[in-house]
């Protein structure tokens, strides 16, 4: 089991949320965010550096089997993405889940996903 966070631009919500849902992948967790990535330039106000400000994002998490990771993260790279990708576009990250339980029924693992 594997939980893959995707930070993306708003704009691109709405079209990243349909392709999931168009490769069967449908739950996932929605949320906002702010955060910068690398600037490459170091900002000067006054003589002194000041860090970049915090551009708003959105934040999705989906948990999946094994079998689902490299669908998600393929739908998410080819729905994310402005004009076949552009500084800013965002990032996945992927990391394991040791264990997840379905409070309703006390299902664990894979089942509970």
């Amino acid at each position: 089991m594997k939980l893959v966070i995707a930070i993306i631009q708003p704009d691109k919500v709405d079209e990243v949320r349909q392709a999931l849902i168009d490769a069967e992948i449908g739950r996932v967790t929605v949320s906002r965010c702010t955060g910068h990535g690398r600037t490459g330039d170091i900002d000067l106000y006054r003589g002194q550096e000041v860090s970049p400000n915090l551009v708003p994002k959105i934040r999705l998490e989906i948990a999946v089997n094994d079998a689902f990771v490299e669908r998600t993260v393929d739908t998410i790279l080819g729905s994310a993405k402005h004009n076949g990708g552009e500084r800013g576009d965002g990032k996945i990250i992927v990391v394991p889940i040791d264990d997840c339980i379905r409070i309703s029924t006390g299902e664990r693992g894979g089942d509970a996903i």
